[in-house]
């Protein structure tokens, strides 16, 4: 079956701060349903790489293209609207408000109504708000303070507040980091079903090598600015570069 069109299409992109180069010229693509791994050694260019596909970094050169379309220099926000979610390291939560109200929160966003209310937050879009926590295991957490929420638990509850724009893709950057193994196995295989059924493309940045080895399609090495391997789990496992500069000697610790 034919998967369609890349959703993320990446074409020579690079960025330097003060002339030392972060991201030298890197190409890649992620598909429709597919997971795919970005990972590398410290100051490998990672973080600058995700924060130029989001917007919060302008490239120097290169593009970034979204379902076909050029979002290359927009801001966040923009981005954000045109479909990209991200979830990130430290979980980004309203602590005082139930888990449903966070949700809810999302959807107002979304439906660009935050201006507008004129009802308490969790009179608004209730349903769909209990249907996502549904799809990502909450439901049943709907009334709980997110303040209260065990760690796992608050990466659902974003990883639900992600999905509430139905983003075409996900950036995930670290979402196991604090995790016990279990948790991590259970988020990623549940963002890894999530993607499947939805069509939506997963890019995501991961320390934890039994995630990425479990859970990616294909993984991407980068080192010192630059894309040095990408394939399947196995090819990238088996590269002796892949496995001098990240997996051997060289591993971030």
């Amino acid at each position: 079956m034919n998967p369609g069109p890349a959703i993320l299409q990446v074409e020579r992109l690079a960025k330097s701060f003060g002339g030392v180069k972060a991201v030298g010229g890197v190409t890649f693509h992620v598909m429709p349903g597919e997971m795919v791994a970005l990972i590398g050694p410290n100051g490998a260019g990672k973080s600058t790489c995700f924060n130029m596909l989001n917007g919060q970094l302008r490239p120097d050169a290169g593009s970034v293209r979204l379902a076909g379309r050029d979002i290359t220099g927009l801001a966040p926000r923009h981005v954000w609207r045109l479909g990209v979610g991200r979830t990130f390291q430290i979980t980004a939560t309203f602590g005082s408000m139930t888990v449903r109200e966070n949700v809810q929160m999302a959807l107002l966003s979304h439906n660009r109504q935050l201006r507008r209310l004129w009802r308490p937050a969790r009179e608004h879009h209730r349903v769909p708000a209990d249907a996502l926590l549904e799809r990502v295991g909450m439901r049943e957490q709907a009334e709980r303070a997110a303040a209260v929420l065990a760690y796992g638990d608050l990466k659902r509850l974003e990883l639900a507040i992600s999905l509430a724009h139905a983003p075409k893709l996900l950036l995930m950057d670290e979402p196991t980091a604090g995790m016990g193994p279990g948790e991590r196995i259970e988020l990623m295989a549940l963002t890894e079903s999530i993607a499947r059924a939805s069509g939506m493309a997963v890019l995501f940045t991961e320390h934890d090598m039994d995630v990425v080895f479990g859970h990616a399609d294909r993984v991407l090495v980068l080192d010192g600015g630059e894309l040095i391997a990408e394939g399947d789990p196995g090819r990238v496992r088996a590269d002796p570069r892949v496995r001098e500069v990240y997996l051997g000697s060289r591993a971030e610790r």
